[in-house]
């Protein structure tokens, strides 16, 4: 059974989503069922194999000895698939109402439906090689979500993300073929390498290039710049770009490739180890400070992602039992307050047509609910108690403080800072909807009004969620630590 379980949510989504692409729907509306039909059931789906499931591998190809494409459900998986099966109804319900007035609807809800399946498939991947594949799946899948307006500037920026994710399935098919040839590829926690006596500076050159590949969908700097690019594509897009599908996949992938193929034995208090750090300190500080100098509103949350990813990486880097809590509660934290932030943002953009800060003064008056979830969500990103974007980072130091490492101690300053930036770029907001210039405070009547339910709905349950998740965790947190097996 666990085949049935295992493959239903990953294919359902991506064979219904391609035959809803060829079927002429007569209206909308059948067109919305049919594909919130497919999501509902596939992340019902996807919740029975999470539940149901034990750890058994299920083999859907077999080409060799070493070769196989093959699906698993184990602690990491139930985590990610989670997280995913999780955010995206909620995402299809705020869409129905941001892309009623958009084109190229056949497209957006083919590859939307598509990508969930994909990115299950990196879920459940038993596999080095199964999940390399769904990774390069992902790109194509998503590549029409993020030209989905067909204007030219959407067509550049998907020109850019394909190009920086080839760039990065390149380096990462370097350690792909490395784990093939040492016969590691299967994901087991400490992976495969403890005993590893080939040439060690190999295996740690290798190590870099491949996260730095997997890193690519991670934003990690400096092959960042597609992801504030990509804010050109539909708040509904964007919000699964920044908070689950591509953004997550590729921490996801670092971590498993850290924790699963390589094995931290062989990694920890090695060059290897200390280099992929320092570029995630690099991209925390550059990701906020670009953040605090960008005026237009989705571009700096954009930035913002490229900083908080960098966060779960940081983590995973400390190679400890701690930094991989920490990594996996990072992911699920950030991904539930970054889909709210980017909700909020469409929500302006959409009902007050405005897209820069500066245009935010006095806002708060007229989109209260909107205004107060980006206000939760300005808390909880900033590492404010009681949200839960606090409880997250406050393990993150704890990790890296306990690693007695000086470059992990080091990154805890680096967090510090990124705080305050975070803080600073996220409250300017606030401050502004809130408490406007005078001169600012008249907005013409008819120009700015609230969401419809459709919208405000998944934004105020997911500001409810960063309250309790930072007033709860210790379920959460009891969950992760047995998931990982620590």
């Amino acid at each position: 059974m666990n085949g049935i379980y295992l493959c239903l949510p990953v294919f359902l989504p991506i064979v219904a989503g391609m035959a809803g692409y060829l079927i002429k729907f007569g209206r909308e509306s059948t067109h919305r069922l049919y594909y919130g039909v497919v999501i509902c059931l596939t992340t019902a789906l996807a919740w029975i194999a999470i539940l149901r499931c034990d750890g058994s591998s299920f083999t859907l190809l077999q080409f060799t000895d070493k070769l196989s494409l093959a699906l698993r459900m184990d602690g990491a998986a139930r985590i990610f698939a989670g997280l995913s099966a999780t955010l995206w109804p909620f995402t299809m319900v705020y869409a129905y109402d941001y892309m009623k007035h958009e084109g190229h609807l056949s497209m957006f809800w083919a590859f939307f439906t598509a990508s969930f399946g994909v990115t299950l498939g990196i879920a459940f991947a038993a596999n080095m090689m199964t999940m390399y594949l769904f990774y390069e799946l992902l790109t194509l899948a998503t590549l029409p979500l993020v030209m989905q307006p067909m204007t030219k500037k959407a067509v550049r920026a998907g020109v850019k993300y394909a190009v920086y994710s080839m760039a990065g399935a390149a380096l990462a098919f370097i350690g792909l073929v490395f784990l093939i040839v040492q016969d590691a590829q299967d994901f087991t926690m400490g992976g495969h390498l403890a005993g590893y006596d080939g040439n060690i500076s190999l295996l740690l050159s290798v190590f870099v290039l491949s996260f730095v590949g997997f890193g690519v969908k991670a934003a990690i700097w400096p092959l960042h710049a597609w992801l504030p690019a990509a804010a050109v594509a539909p708040t509904p897009v964007t919000a699964l770009l920044h908070a689950v599908a591509v953004v997550k996949a590729g921490a996801f992938a670092c971590i498993r490739l850290t924790y699963y193929a390589f094995g931290t034995d062989i990694l920890r208090g090695t060059p290897a180890q200390y280099t992929v750090m320092v570029l995630t300190l690099i991209t925390i500080l550059y990701g906020s400070c670009m953040s605090v100098k960008q005026r237009h509103f989705k571009r700096r949350l954009a930035y913002s992602t490229v900083s908080n990813l960098s966060y779960i990486l940081f983590a995973a880097c400390i190679m400890t039992a701690e930094g991989l809590v920490a990594a996996f509660l990072h992911l699920i934290f950030h991904s539930v307050v970054k889909i709210m932030a980017f909700f909020t943002a469409g929500s302006v953009l959409h009902y007050a047509h405005r897209e820069y800060v500066d245009e935010l003064e006095g806002l708060g008056k007229h989109m209260p609910v909107t205004f107060i979830c980006f206000t939760v969500a300005a808390c909880a990103l900033t590492g404010i108690p009681p949200f839960n974007g606090f409880v997250s980072k406050w393990y993150i130091a704890l990790a890296a403080v306990h690693s007695y490492d000086t470059l992990s101690i080091i990154g805890f300053g680096v967090l510090l800072v990124s705080a305050l930036l975070t803080a600073i770029y996220m409250f300017q907001v606030a401050v502004k909807a809130w408490f406007p210039h005078r001169e600012a405070r008249l907005i013409p009547e008819g120009t700015a009004k609230e969401a419809g339910l459709l919208m405000t709905v998944p934004m105020v349950l997911l500001a409810v969620a960063c309250l309790l998740l930072g007033l709860f965790p210790q379920g959460l947190l009891n969950l992760i630590r047995e998931a990982v097996m620590l």
